[in-house]
């Protein structure tokens, strides 16, 4: 069996750094730590910092006065914010920077007068946390016919931004279903779907040619490697997605002769060698890497992170 295994793959600069804070976190002021939802929609990075003393939390009355609590990659809104001020807490913040590059449109579009509509699944915390920004301006579609179904204050003065971590072709058709209904419609300066999205997205499509079967290491409530999944799917390859390769199911691979592995961005990438090493053992697969781009797209600490090193 052939292994065509995809980069880029995995971790993002955005998921990196986002690890990296809650690593320094607890290096510096030990456990307990708190963070606001899971770190990064990942399994095994969650339960690796829980066994290591972090507590993920969905609301910011569970976390004790005075303590310190880390915001995910996904973002948040003000009134969490608020919540975490009202409480004493010691805030560090690992948002991802281009989700943060998402809040700063929708409040300037916000500021500017405009009616927004989100692109993007309503009930991820990536979402909550950027309605929460214009909450009284922004209105989320997720398909094409809520699109039709808008029924926006003003229709001259209308503004769209998206989820950083949508399909490139879903978002397309929707934009364009925008720009139907509204032609006047102001898209952002530069697209919201970030770089890595994009780029594992058009590995699956570009790279898969050889294979039948698309593996997606990532967790089921993680957007992007949802997306991958879907991806794969569209160009007609039997995609799956697992967590581990535990997951796996040999009935997926009969008859297949070549299978393309690649991980969201928020899988480690020990899960894709272990799975690469089950398929070794099991199916004799042999490992031919193919790469679309090499990124080297790195993210700063937060300065907040910064700040509580040198009160450490």
């Amino acid at each position: 069996m052939k292994i065509i295994l995809a980069n880029p793959r995995g971790f993002c600069a955005g998921v990196n750094m986002a690890i990296d804070v809650v690593d320094q976190v607890l290096k510096l002021k030990g456990a307990p730590v708190y963070v606001f939802h899971e770190i990064v929609h990942n399994k095994h990075v969650v339960e690796d910092f829980q066994s290591r003393g972090v507590t993920f939390v969905n609301e910011i009355d569970e976390v004790p006065e005075g303590a310190v609590i880390v915001y995910s990659a996904h973002g948040i809104s003000p009134a969490v914010r608020q919540s975490s001020k009202a409480r004493n807490l010691v805030e560090i913040d690992a948002t991802c920077p281009l989700v943060t590059k998402v809040h700063l449109e929708v409040l300037k579009f916000a500021k500017d007068g405009y009616s927004i509509v989100f692109i993007g699944h309503r009930n991820h915390d990536e979402a909550v946390g950027t309605v929460g920004e214009a909450p009284g301006q922004i209105f989320v579609v997720e398909d094409e016919e809520e699109v039709e179904r808008l029924n926006l204050p003003n229709a001259d003065r209308v503004a769209y931004v998206t989820q950083t971590t949508l399909s490139v072709n879903d978002a397309n058709r929707m934009i364009a279903a925008l720009k139907r209904k509204f032609p006047h419609i102001k898209a952002p300066a530069k697209e919201d779907i970030c770089y890595a999205t994009t780029n594992r997205q058009n590995a699956v499509t570009a790279l898969s040619a050889d294979a039948e079967v698309v593996l997606v290491v990532g967790s089921k409530n993680s957007s992007n490697s949802q997306r991958l999944v879907d991806t794969a799917r569209q160009i007609g390859k039997a995609g799956y997605l697992i967590d581990d390769a535990k997951q796996l199911d040999p009935a997926w691979l009969k008859d297949a002769g070549g299978v393309f592995i690649t991980a969201g961005a928020s899988a480690p990438e020990r899960l894709v060698q272990e799975l690469i090493e089950r398929l070794q053992q099991e199916f004799g697969g042999v490992v031919e890497t193919r790469t679309l781009v090499d990124e080297d797209v790195t993210f700063a600490p937060p300065k907040t992170l910064r700040s509580l090193a040198v009160v450490a």
